[in-house]
């Protein structure tokens, strides 16, 4: 999900640049495009990646945090000994 993130917001950066540029190579169905759909639809579009971020890191962390979590366990479980 990171990596859809970061081309999500590769794509929102190019779409703003191209928009403001020549909004006509995006709205090609319009007959007058004016900037200010290519302003909404990018910043859109970079919140969508903003938040897709967010939420891979936060999957990421957790579950670094179980690997972790999980690996104490086993570090400190008891182990049984023989005596004879």
């Amino acid at each position: 999900m990171m990596v859809w993130s970061i081309n999500i917001l590769i794509l929102s950066i190019f779409f703003l640049i191209v928009g403001m540029i020549k909004p006509k190579w995006l709205f090609f169905w319009m007959e007058k495009p004016s900037r200010m759909p290519v302003i909404l639809l990018s910043s859109i579009l970079f919140m969508v990646a903003a938040v897709m971020f967010g939420e891979a890191s936060n999957e990421k962390k957790n579950q670094q945090n179980t690997a972790q979590s999980t690996a104490e366990l086993t570090d400190t479980a008891p182990v049984p000994t023989t005596s004879e």
